[in-house]
């Protein structure tokens, strides 16, 4: 029998359902990722249900119609198909499912708990309400894959008939949830500082004494276009030292024209061209953001964190298959004033960058309202509790 199955639908989302995992240890725990193979639980969970594939569109197949087409023709609707058999079968042997995502994970999870017989939880970490604040009917209707993101919709206010819980990620979406009679809806605290961690390790001897420019390409295809132009970029800023929180392995790195690579080791290289050097660094996410002074990037977790921990993050977007420009403007109304979303060009991004690090007064108010937005880490320790209490295994809180 597993204590609990965590659903989840998207890296970040992995990520929070491994850190989970970390605060539910000595429980008998099982994963269902519903994007991608769900590495992250491997070493963490029994076992790992589901089919495991990786579609074209790294979990964003309703960005662009090129994106859906190639998800299709990749077996979208049999991966659907089996991820619903995988979470039937589920229910027959799980004391208790937490999802991790969207409505289509909390569908996922509402098979997964036999309608909620066995208690279901929902973390929803994608819906903020100051995605929607200050937006017309009209603005809305010209985008309306954005709808998803911005409010709770009836179908999965619906659903949530079936949960115990619902977590969300800052205090404004409690407000509106309850407002929408959602009175199972929390926030305990920020899910995306929940999952940075501590640094993973020293980077003194990296430093040169100038101060660090962050750089958050991110996870997905957008790096193709991302990394290069923001090569050139921070030759641009030589005043400034870059330092690239790199997620792949060093193949094929899309550097920028007349630019070059050194592998140092399996976790540092260094991109050069005409002097200018730029480190990339695997597995040092969290140790470069705590070096940071200011950022550029094309993340979606990654530049909230960034925020969260009062550095101003400059973002421009790319073509895709996430970082598109509505899902940059979505996370500038995010952030506020902690983010300033640019056109993609190495002169413009640079500009914005300089103000962020010569105007004392808007440096003041993005170090101030990042934070404030994003909201302090504690979240998951106190879901974790509320999981083992629900089963029978914790304290009353």
């Amino acid at each position: 029998m597993t204590d609990v199955l965590i659903i989840s639908g998207g890296n970040a989302e992995d990520l929070i359902g491994a850190t989970l995992c970390q605060h539910l240890e000595g429980l008998r725990l099982a994963a269902l990722p519903l994007v991608g193979p769900g590495k992250r639980y491997e070493g963490r969970v029994e076992r790992i249900l589901g089919p495991r594939k990786q579609m074209p569109s790294g979990g964003f197949p309703f960005n662009s119609l090129e994106n859906l087409l190639a998800d299709l023709q990749a077996g979208f609707l049999q991966e659907i198909v089996l991820q619903i058999r995988a979470a039937q079968l589920a229910r027959r042997e799980v004391r208790a499912v937490a999802v991790v995502g969207d409505a289509y994970a909390l569908a996922v999870g509402v098979l997964a708990s036999d309608w909620g017989r066995r208690p279901l939880f929902h973390i929803q970490p994608l819906i903020s309400s100051y995605y929607l604040h200050g937006r017309s009917v009209w603005e809305r209707l010209r985008q309306p894959n954005q709808f998803f993101a911005e409010d709770f919709l009836f179908y999965e206010r619906w659903m949530h008939q079936f949960v115990r819980a619902v977590y969300v990620r800052d205090k404004l979406s409690e407000q509106r949830a309850h407002q929408l009679g959602m009175h199972k809806t929390k926030f305990l605290g920020s899910l995306a500082m929940d999952i940075l961690g501590t640094p993973e390790r020293d980077l003194s001897g990296l430093l040169d004494g100038r101060k660090v420019l962050v750089l958050l390409p991110g996870t997905r295809a957008d790096v193709r276009f991302s990394l290069p132009l923001m090569l050139q970029t921070a030759a641009l800023l030589p005043e400034l030292q870059p330092l690239v929180a790199w997620a792949g392995d060093f193949t094929n790195v899309p550097l920028a024209e007349g630019w070059a690579l050194d592998i140092r080791d399996e976790q540092t290289a260094i991109a050069h061209h005409n002097g200018q050097q730029v480190w990339l660094l695997r597995g040092a996410f969290s140790a470069i953001l705590h070096v940071g002074y200011v950022a550029i990037g094309t993340a979606g977790t990654a530049n909230e964190q960034a925020a969260g921990m009062g550095i101003p993050v400059v973002a421009f977007p790319t073509p895709g298959p996430q970082y598109i420009y509505p899902n940059a403007l979505r996370q500038s109304r995010l952030l506020g004033k902690a983010m300033q979303l640019v056109e993609a060009r190495a002169d413009r991004i640079a500009e914005a960058v300089r103000v962020f690090i010569s105007d004392a007064l808007t440096r003041e108010k993005a170090l101030q309202e990042g934070p404030e937005r994003i909201g302090k880490p504690g979240a998951i320790p106190r879901i974790a509790d509320e999981l083992r209490l629900a089963i029978g295994v914790g304290k009353i809180l």
